[in-house]
């Protein structure tokens, strides 16, 4: 959920500030547009005004200087004119010794122009006809201080936006959270489900999410129910098979067969190989496990009565000890643990003289299961062989040589890795890893 909370958060930043940005864009541009437009019908009403000013005299043609506005005669005001006849131009004494550029174009000029004093300039130039002249008459007005005042707003802008946009992430995530809830119990249950503390998923608040579970526990139905069919099938074929085997046994050993010893030796032997795949397949169908999970393994909890039900069985005087976190729990199926812990110290405990150990321990990405005896061990060459199913090194020793093959399958159902190895004890030490992470 942390990641969808990421995710949503990070899109919906993303999509605040490209839009805050645009839309600060388009604000800004539409103020600067409609300040523009003022401004150009301001310089319009200067250019007749200027017109007016231009009168008849005994010169000719002059200016008059009564009628111009107190802005045109201070230096570097702001406002500048230019007035361009045929034969002579005027120019305010506001520009002081800076000459105003002459626009090709009528009208308000599309680019700012530099003007005195590090200004910028917005020019508009008007074509009259005066007195049979022609008379170009160019105004400009100072636009620094409006640009000015459009920096001062979008850093004030940034600032709200940036307020806003932290309030609305924080009210995004409050939400996002809150309808988050109904899949967070979802979840929740999901885990439960695979730890075996329930099995099927409650009904959820909210409707959007119900065809979910409902789907789901349909699922749960129909693999349980096929599986627990496929289970009982290869049972009941396995039992079938039991006595026709017994019989075949039987007949293996009569006297008739003790003529012919090659026939009889490869007929036990090949009776012999099926027996021990029928049990082998038996084995993997009960490790195949209920659709859903049973009780994990509580090593504190368990432990004890297999030690002390393996030191009853074998001699009393044997030291079978342990050692695991009062706390440690394996998150696998109770059952499939008791039958790896239980084949491995019953393998110990038959080939020990004094002792046995065995440790458990959770590691950074596995847990360790640790199993040492002091017994004869295994030379290095034979230890893979071994772990075949029904391989033993000693006849005399009571079994059917199933345990370690048993272990191993159970290993692999685990997706872990089994090892046998030098003891310090002396004799063997089985090592198994099992993966923190059971996907």
């Amino acid at each position: 959920m942390n990641s969808i909370h990421q995710r949503l958060g990070l899109g919906l930043v993303g999509l605040l500030i490209i839009t805050g940005l645009v839309l600060a864009q388009i604000s800004f541009w539409l103020l600067d547009q409609g300040l523009r437009r003022y401004w150009q019908t301001h310089l319009h009403h200067e250019a007749e005004t200027l017109l007016a000013a231009i009168v008849r005299g005994a010169n000719g043609v002059e200016l008059d200087q009564q009628r111009l506005s107190a802005s045109y005669k201070r230096p570097f005001s702001g406002a500048y004119f230019v007035i361009v006849l045929p034969e002579q131009q005027w120019r305010s004494r506001s520009s002081w010794d800076y000459n105003l550029p002459l626009p090709t174009g009528t009208g308000l000029q599309t680019d700012l122009i530099d003007g005195p004093e590090r200004e910028e300039l917005l020019v508009y130039r008007a074509d009259f006809r005066r007195y049979g002249k022609n008379i170009q008459i160019i105004t400009a007005q100072d636009y620094t201080p409006i640009l000015q005042s459009f920096h001062r707003w979008q850093w004030i802008s940034a600032g709200i936006g940036m307020l806003a946009l932290i309030l609305l992430v924080l009210v995004q995530r409050y939400l996002v959270k809150r309808a988050l809830l109904p899949l967070e119990k979802v979840r929740e249950q999901i885990a439960q489900l695979q730890q075996g503390q329930r099995s099927l998923l409650d009904q959820p608040l909210l409707d959007e999410l119900k065809p979910l579970v409902e789907q789901i526990n349909h699922l749960l139905h129909h693999t349980e129910d096929t599986l627990s069919r496929s289970r009982n099938a290869l049972g009941n074929l396995g039992h079938a098979l039991k006595t026709p085997l017994a019989i075949l046994f039987s007949l293996a050993n009569r006297h008739e067969l003790n003529a012919h010893p090659e026939l009889r030796d490869q007929f036990r032997q090949q009776l012999q190989s099926m027996q021990e795949r029928i049990s082998r397949e038996l084995g993997r169908a009960r490790l195949a496990g209920e659709a859903l999970p049973g009780a994990y393994f509580e090593c504190a909890k368990e432990l004890p009565d297999l030690c002390s039900t393996l030191q009853q069985i074998h001699r009393r005087d044997l030291q079978l000890e342990w050692q695991a976190d009062a706390s440690l729990r394996l998150p696998w199926d109770r059952e499939d643990i008791l039958e790896l812990l239980g084949n491995l110290l019953d393998n110990a405990c038959k080939w020990a003289q004094h002792n046995v150990s065995m440790q458990i321990v959770l590691e950074q990405n596995n847990y360790r299961i640790t199993i040492d005896d002091d017994g004869p061990g295994i030379a290095p060459e034979l230890r893979e062989q071994v772990l075949n199913r029904g391989a033993r090194l000693d006849e005399q020793i009571q079994g059917h040589g199933l345990g370690l093959g048993i272990v191993r399958d159970i290993v692999e159902h685990c997706r872990g890795e089994l090892l046998l190895e030098a003891s310090p004890l002396g004799g063997l030490r089985v090592l198994i890893h099992l993966p923190l992470n059971r996907l």
